[in-house]
């Protein structure tokens, strides 16, 4: 019997370690394709406009849809912000999910733990100073979204995955 395909989709705040999370839960997850949200934002100056936004969403749909439809992979690991429902529902309502499993999981790392990721790619310049009170910021809304919730304390990304590869592949 085939494998049905997947689509995962790990969201978090920023600093939530959602990209080292896919990145593993990716070595866990073969034959599969993998696509962070963020690349999709790769520009200078970082502009978020009407224009951009729809462009990303644009960008990540059809990647996103290729990867589906492309019988060399099994599942498809997905990664992005989404602090809001409307943003997962607008997403997955443009995406071709027939015979398609979709697992959503939220990373809830404790507000410690936020901060230490954070200030720590501060310090190496990999983020801007303001992201942290953003990121704290935008912690609650996460509760509210219709995911999986994993809280997160000082676990490795391997171990995230870990619990995500128990939770879709058995």
């Amino acid at each position: 019997m085939k494998t049905p395909k997947r689509l995962v989709i790990v969201n978090g705040t920023m600093g939530a370690g959602k990209t080292a999370v896919c990145q593993a839960l990716k070595q866990l997850a073969p034959p599969c394709a993998f696509l962070d949200g963020d690349w999709c934002w790769d520009m200078n100056p970082f502009m978020v406009t009407e224009e951009t936004k729809e462009l990303v969403m644009d960008n990540i749909v059809s990647m996103l849809n290729g990867f589906l439809a492309c019988s060399a992979f099994e599942t498809v690991i997905f990664c992005w912000v989404l602090h809001q429902q409307a943003i997962i529902d607008a997403l997955l309502a443009r995406l071709e999910l027939s015979g398609v499993e979709v697992r959503l999981f939220t990373l809830m790392p404790a507000e410690e733990t936020l901060r230490i990721h954070l200030e720590k790619d501060i310090a190496a310049g990999i983020r801007d100073p303001e992201v942290l009170e953003r990121s704290l910021a935008r912690l609650p809304l996460y509760e509210g979204l219709d995911t999986e919730k994993l809280p997160m304390g000082e676990e490795a990304p391997e171990e995230m995955a870990r619990v995500i590869g128990k939770r879709v592949f058995g």
